[in-house]
């Protein structure tokens, strides 16, 4: 038996009750790894991709991969594979913490759900045991109130993933919260479990899993570590700054979206980056599980009306959407914010760009004054943190409208093209303008605007692995292939992606899987692992009624230059891009991979 797994997957049919446990795929391991790629597998053969993601027929996938509880660096991710509520991609959102690797350890490597419950319910699943508990009394609670009580009626050590009140309210930008304050955040997963009448799970593992080459496994992962100390941005910026150190280093470029992209330099920016969050609201950091990196930030508000309210937070993203996205300057507000999207369950990268777009219709005069309950401007700090607490609360006509997010909200109102999404998900904080291969990315990306699944910010803009020229389009087709193609096995692995600041080559992951598992992966075949699940997941997207046209950006990025800063003047010119990165792929001309290219990876053609 391949290692490095428990071998045995949990199948939970919420309709009837019925628990089963199935056994691993050894042959899925070695084609899609785990994780990301072996739980979409599981969707694409098992879930119609033009099922509604809200309906029983859809499933929900949460899984670890390979290096989960085998002290790899970062190695604990657990992912969330579904048919996505925002969008209806084939979704998968990916969070830290410590629940995957204590999942793993209480004996199961993923555990599928299916159907819906008729009451409310939570798993308790403790060292091989599974059951499914009433949690009818913990509905609409909010995370810390849900795993407090959790925690009591099973074990004080149990780790939590839940739901939280918006979730509950189907918004389709619910993320699922782990440890309290980690984000499963995109595509609205956790609507797909508040549809199913599912709160969550909580786990306590204590076995130990098998490993093939435990000798070769601590030598792979003390050459990790060496890694990723000795690179300057796992190995100081991101544990003296956090994510946020990015905030100046976006800004100075000018590919820092502003008032929901109509610029992209903000002159007082610097009040809300890492260097700010260190000096006026750090507690100290936090690391997941196995992580040498330590990016979190656990923060207190010292001054202020917020003062003395605490949590984790905000990440770079956060301090951007609810930041200079919104035309707010105040770190404060901000970290209020973060915390109100933290209890109610929310993706602060859709809320924040989702208030954004708010604004800009109240300010166009496209949102009439009976349908807000106070002026929605730009700028306005207390105005974005009451517009969280409407969308969570889905109170009123706007926010039922603000926790559908942006596309609908804006399509709601008659102004589609102000959603500043691909795919209906909302692009995060690099300005495709300013960042070519990030632009082309967020046109391609299967999961809709994601910046996670192919960050070629690294050398565009930060200059790792290399230093590329971010405003030239050539090359940068297949720099985005490869890293998606990258990605798609570090996610898979359950590692995090952070890892690649310091491990660049697949030749610094191999080594780790190989020891892990056994399987004698070389470093082609696991690159050609994650093209196999890249193209899965384009398969699945083609199914669901996905096409070229769906390839693209919102118009403003298109065709509106940028206002001000470095990259003034600046658009992006997807079709540059778009023709060379399809043939690269192996695609045709309509973005549908061939059957030449199909059989090259194994895979089935899909129409």
């Amino acid at each position: 038996m391949v290692k490095g797994f428990n071998g045995v997957i949990a199948r939970v049919n919420l309709s009837t009750g019925e628990i089963k446990k199935e056994k691993l795929n050894e042959e899925w391991v070695r084609l899609f790894i785990g994780g990301r790629g072996y739980g979409g597998k599981i969707i694409y053969d098992e879930v119609d991709a033009k099922v509604a993601p809200f309906a029983p027929q859809n499933k929900v996938v949460i899984a670890t991969g390979p290096t989960a509880a085998s002290n790899a660096p970062a190695g604990g991710r657990t992912m969330i594979i579904t048919k996505g509520a925002l969008n209806g991609t084939l979704a998968c959102s990916n969070v830290g913490g410590f629940f995957g690797p204590e999942f793993k350890k209480a004996g199961y490597d993923m555990v599928i759900i299916e159907g819906k419950s008729p009451k409310p319910v939570y798993l308790w699943i403790n060292d091989g045991t599974i059951e499914i508990r009433d949690a009818q009394k913990l509905w609409g609670k909010k995370p810390d109130q849900i795993e407090e009580a959790v925690k009591s009626e099973t074990d004080p050590k149990a780790r939590v993933m839940t739901i939280g009140p918006a979730g509950v309210k189907l918004s389709r930008i619910a993320a699922v919260m782990f440890d309290l304050n980690r984000a499963a955040g995109r595509t609205g997963v956790g609507a797909v479990l508040g549809s199913k009448n599912f709160l969550g799970i909580a786990v306590r593992g204590t076995k130990k899993v098998e490993i093939a080459d435990p000798a070769g496994l601590k030598e792979a992962n003390s050459q990790a570590r060496k890694l990723l100390k000795e690179a300057s941005i796992p190995g100081e910026a991101l544990p003296t700054y956090g994510t946020s150190v990015l905030v100046n280093i976006m800004n100075e470029i000018g590919g820092y979206p502003v008032k929901n992209h109509q610029d992209a330099y903000f002159p007082t920016a610097g009040q809300t980056g890492g260097e700010a969050i260190a000096e006026k609201i750090l507690i100290k950091k936090g690391a997941c599980a196995a992580c040498p990196i330590a990016c979190g930030r656990i923060t207190e508000i010292r001054e202020g009306k917020y003062k003395g309210e605490h949590g984790e937070g905000p990440e770079f993203e956060t301090t951007w959407s609810l930041g200079v996205m919104c035309g707010i300057d105040d770190l404060n507000a901000i970290t209020k914010g973060n915390y109100l999207c933290n209890e109610y369950g929310l993706d602060t990268i859709s809320a924040g760009v989702t208030i954004a777009c708010a604004m800009e219709l109240y300010e166009r005069g496209y949102i009439p004054e009976k349908d807000v309950p106070f002026p929605m401007r730009f700028g306005d700090a207390e105005a974005m943190i009451k517009m969280v607490r409407l969308m969570g609360d889905r109170e009123g006509i706007i926010g039922d409208l603000l926790a559908e997010g942006s596309y609908r909200l804006a399509e709601h109102y008659g102004h589609a093209e102000l959603s500043m999404s691909a795919k209906k998900q909302e692009v995060p904080a690099y300005d495709p303008r300013a960042v070519k291969g990030i632009g082309l990315h967020y046109a391609t990306s299967n999961r809709g605007g994601c910046h996670v699944r192919g960050y070629t910010v690294g050398p565009e803009v930060l200059g790792w692995p290399m230093q590329l020229d971010r405003l030239t389009y050539e090359g940068k087709a297949g720099l985005a292939k490869m890293f998606q193609d990258f990605t798609a096995v570090v996610d898979s692995s359950s590692m995090c992606l952070f890892t690649f600041f310091g491990m660049p080559n697949m030749s610094d992951y191999s080594p780790i899987l190989r020891a892990i598992t056994g399987i004698p992966y070389t470093d082609e075949e696991l690159l050609k692992a994650g093209e196999r699940i890249w193209n899965l997941e384009r398969l699945w997207n083609l199914k669901a009624g996905f096409t070229k046209k769906d390839d693209t950006l919102p118009p403003r990025l298109l065709k509106e230059p940028i206002a001000s800063g470095a990259s003034q003047g600046e658009i992006c010119e997807l079709d540059k891009m778009l023709p060379e990165y399809y043939k690269l792929r192996g695609w045709d001309e309509e973005g549908i991979p061939t059957k030449e290219k199909l059989n090259e990876l194994d895979l089935e053609t899909p129409l």
